[in-house]
Parts: structure tokens; C-alpha cells; sequence
């Protein structure tokens, strides 16, 4: 990622791959999808990982409820804001190293999300990229195929489509949402069912909530 865009803390730092760049808005403004291939078997278990990805970053951002220091309202209209996102495809030993690291539990899981802003300095970072501003660095999405292979085939899921749902889920942490209580949940996951319907991903709830 670029060195001049707006950050509220340090990347995490992971071993070297392959990564791409997409920009998302066809030109240098708008939102951009940094994704980095650290495990080859995720070219396997999603062959259009890239497109995928990105559709679903992409989705999330547009259809999210607007981040400005004027409050939410609808979703983010006109011409995008220059977001990036960076999104890391890699194994179980890495994410289980990492989920330990920052969150104190020893175990893989399917997805962890790390915020660049808190919630509260984010509207300000995105008014400031909308007019023109550095670009905001929306955080890191780090996902484990081995345990996404396995979700998805213990819910009938496609990998294609558990694929889409968690990198959404991620988007809208690094937006602010969360689901630590039941008021909480029930919000981030309608929203949730809304971006994966325009991705044509059905509900993925079926009475249970994303760790």
C-alpha cells in the first residue's frame, strides 16, 4: 500500500507473496483491493479467488451505510472515496499464529479483521479522501483455507459463496461494525444478507452468528 495514505496504526507484518492491486473505480480515485496469495491452495479451492474478492469488497463498501462526519446515511453515493483494503489468503498455522498474537486464542479461525481506524477517527479520514485527501487505509483481512474449506463444507456452502460472505463480514468490521451483543448482531447481519444478495449469495444464516 502506498506510504502517503491516511493509517491509524502500524500494518501487520507477514511473510512475503505474491500480492495484486485492483482498483476497483477503473482509474487513481475510488476504492482500491490489495490481495496477497500467501497459500497456493487457495488457487484450488477458489480458481476466481481474485474476482471474488474484490466483487465482494467492492459490494460491501458501496452498499454499507455512508461513513462521513455528517452521521450514516444511505449508502456511499457518487463518485467512491479512494479506500483501500488489503486482503491476505493464506493457511490455518498463519491465522492460528496471528488469532493468538492479537486476540489471545490459540486456534485457527475462519477470518480475522484488522481495523487501520477506530470507528470514531474513520468519518474524518473518509471526508478527508472524498475531497481529494490521501487515500484511507481501511485495514486487513486475513482468511484460512483450510478452515473456510471446512466451513463450507460442513454448512453445504460452496467455497465460492462462504468465500464472498466472510470477506463482506470482514468489510464491514473494518467499517465498524460488530456483533457483541444481540442488537449489534441482528444489524451487521441484515446488512450482511443485503451486500450477498447483490452478489447473488443467498442468507448464509441459518440461527447461527459468525465467530
Amino acid at each position: 500500500m502506498s506510504g502517503n495514505s491516511a493509517s491509524c496504526r502500524p500494518e501487520v507484518s507477514h511473510p512475503a507473496a505474491v500480492t495484486t492491486k485492483t482498483d476497483g473505480s477503473g482509474g487513481d480515485a475510488g476504492p482500491a483491493v490489495d490481495i496477497t496469495l500467501a497459500d497456493a491452495s487457495w488457487s484450488e479451492l477458489v480458481p476466481s479467488y481474485h474476482m471474488k474478492v474484490t466483487a465482494a469488497v467492492l459490494a460491501a463498501l458501496v452498499a454499507a451505510p455512508e461513513v462521513s462526519s455528517e452521521g450514516v446515511s444511505g449508502g456511499i453515493s457518487g463518485e467512491m472515496p479512494a479506500l483501500e483494503v488489503s486482503v491476505r489468503l493464506t493457511d490455518d498455522a498463519e491465522v492460528r499464529v496471528l488469532n493468538r498474537t492479537y486476540r489471545g486464542k490459540d486456534k485457527a479461525t475462519n477470518i480475522l479483521s484488522f481495523p487501520s481506524c477506530a470507528a470514531d477517527d474513520l468519518p474524518v479520514a473518509v471526508d478527508h479522501a472524498a475531497k481529494g485527501g490521501p487515500p484511507v487505509l481501511m485495514g486487513d483481512l486475513v482468511l484460512a483455507s483450510g478452515v473456510l474449506a471446512r466451513e463450507a463444507e460442513a454448512m453445504g456452502k460452496t467455497p465460492e459463496d462462504h468465500l464472498g460472505h466472510l470477506v463482506v463480514h470482514g468489510v464491514l468490521h473494518l467499517l465498524g461494525y460488530d456483533h457483541m451483543d444481540d442488537v449489534e448482531a441482528e444489524r451487521m447481519e441484515a446488512l450482511e444478507v443485503r451486500v450477498l444478495g447483490t452478489l447473488g449469495i443467498g442468507n448464509p444464516y441459518e440461527g447461527s452468528r459468525m465467530a
